[in-house]
């Protein structure tokens, strides 16, 4: 259930990004009289046929087998169909190749146009209605609970972070601080630790170290809280020892552990065995034995509530739309940034290049349309960028040949443009079959030694 939950989302989103980007060429080319023969969600590339279509006017409508991408096929445009028999005859007044070189150039940045469009409205929309939530720092007064990546950089569980570089981190922000290290290279990070305010040092590879692990942003740090039992889960190891809601967890084996990530850690190395757990009820501190699960759980749900308070910077819908815009700028910046990281060797390439598998795992396996929304806009965002790229296939393979013309006003053969186009295709099918191996290899392969 959880895995149909994760795919339905994943298609969704997917779905209206696609849709809305072939729009972007679709509506331009009908303005402009130019036939679109083919109008697909998906892809219906052989051996099967197409899952649903129908035909309308001259255009024949779809959803192809392969969730990749789609496509809007154009008459007398050279594209990954690698159909060009067409071109062999005179140009008809209807073609894509027969408008002048403005009108090609407006039909070809419809789709990136709308990308960027979509993802700036959606960043807008969910700032009107959602707000933006965040923790201030100051209410953290057990601190923060680090990820192991933390811990190897030099910061300790119970932490608060106070500034990065000369910055203020008023805000539990995770984006912000990975922002901080990895794209802006701050390398000084100042806490209050033991009720003193003290300035680490962080190591050169910061960066790299950061991006090598794969843990959810909202993972890497959060607050820390004593462990108090909000409920029990019936049938689970702690049902069968009489825990209670209100329990607090304060030892593992003679161990005092008051804070819930302090357990988590320790029952991680206990998994399956039977251990003695102390516990304070009311005044009494009473031992409990029970059998950890093969996963190091003992079937509790925690209480969260009390320790902190969430605020939500709120925004009206005249402020929500340049809000909006801003989000979204900033997200491609810090994409721009994260791509120069990697060309300069601070971020490996193998560990942050992702397929459909890992854009498919961030949707979770809880149906949250907050964050449904917001890697909707952040996907829409970067398709735009990546389909502006100078490669020959890409939106912006077409728009460099184009801009040519209209510069040179001489216009590229369609011999040179197939040639192009080819290699262009070739390019971006070996760069999916890496990261769709590097995917496989990091989510199953690697796992099994």
């Amino acid at each position: 259930m959880d895995s149909i939950i994760t795919v339905s989302q994943f298609l969704l989103s997917l779905s209206i990004l696609i849709v809305l980007h072939e729009l972007g060429h679709f509506l331009p080319a009908k303005w402009f009289k130019t036939r679109v023969e083919k109008f697909y969600l998906f892809f219906d590339f052989a051996p099967f046929n197409s899952l649903w279509k129908t035909k309308k006017g001259e255009t024949e409508y779809g959803i192809g087998w392969l969730p990749l991408g789609g496509y809007v096929k154009i008459s007398g445009m050279v594209d990954e169909s690698m159909d060009t028999e067409s071109l062999k005859q005179p140009p008809k007044p209807w073609e894509f190749r027969s408008k002048p070189a403005w009108q090609r150039l407006i039909i070809m940045v419809g789709g990136v146009t709308v990308n960027f469009l979509l993802g700036f409205f959606i960043f807008g929309m969910m700032l009107w209605g959602y707000g933006r939530a965040y923790i201030p720092t100051s209410e953290l007064k057990y601190g923060l609970a680090m990820d192991s990546v933390l811990l190897n950089i030099g910061l300790q569980n119970g932490d608060n972070i106070v500034k990065l570089g000369d910055q203020p981190f008023e805000r539990l922000d995770p984006g912000a601080f990975i922002e901080a290290l990895v794209l802006n290279d701050i390398h000084q990070v100042t806490v209050i630790r033991d009720g003193r305010e003290q300035v680490l040092d962080l190591p050169s590879d910061v960066a790299k170290q950061i991006t090598g692990q794969k843990i959810p942003k909202a993972l890497l740090m959060t607050p820390r809280i004593p462990f108090v039992v909000e409920e029990v889960v019936p049938g689970k190891p702690a049902d069968g020892a009489k825990i209670q809601p209100g329990d607090r967890i304060i030892s593992f084996n003679g161990q005092p552990i008051p804070y819930f990530d302090q357990f988590s850690a320790v029952a991680q190395q206990h998994k399956g065995q039977a251990v003695t757990l102390g516990i304070l009820r009311n005044a009494d501190t009473i031992p409990v034995n029970l059998t950890l699960t093969e996963n190091g759980l003992i079937g509790v749900r925690t209480r969260t509530e009390g320790y902190f308070s969430e605020q939500r910077e709120r925004y009206s819908f005249f402020e929500a739309l340049p809000a909006g815009v801003t989000m979204g700028m900033d997200f491609l910046n810090n994409q721009l940034k994260a791509f120069g990281q990697m060309f300069k060797g601070k971020i490996d390439v193998k560990d942050n290049l992702g397929s459909l598998i890992s854009i498919g795992k961030m949707y979770g396996s809880e149906w949250d349309w907050e964050r449904f929304w917001n890697l909707t806009a952040s996907l829409s965002i970067i398709l735009a960028f990546m389909n502006l790229l100078p490669i020959p296939a890409l939106d912006g393979g077409y728009v460099v040949f184009l801009l040519w013309e209209v510069i040179t006003r001489r216009k590229v053969s369609d011999s040179v443009m197939e040639k192009a186009v080819t290699v262009g295709f070739f390019l971006l099918l070996g760069l999916m079959i890496f990261a769709l191996g590097n995917d496989i290899w990091r989510h199953w392969i690697q796992k099994l030694f």
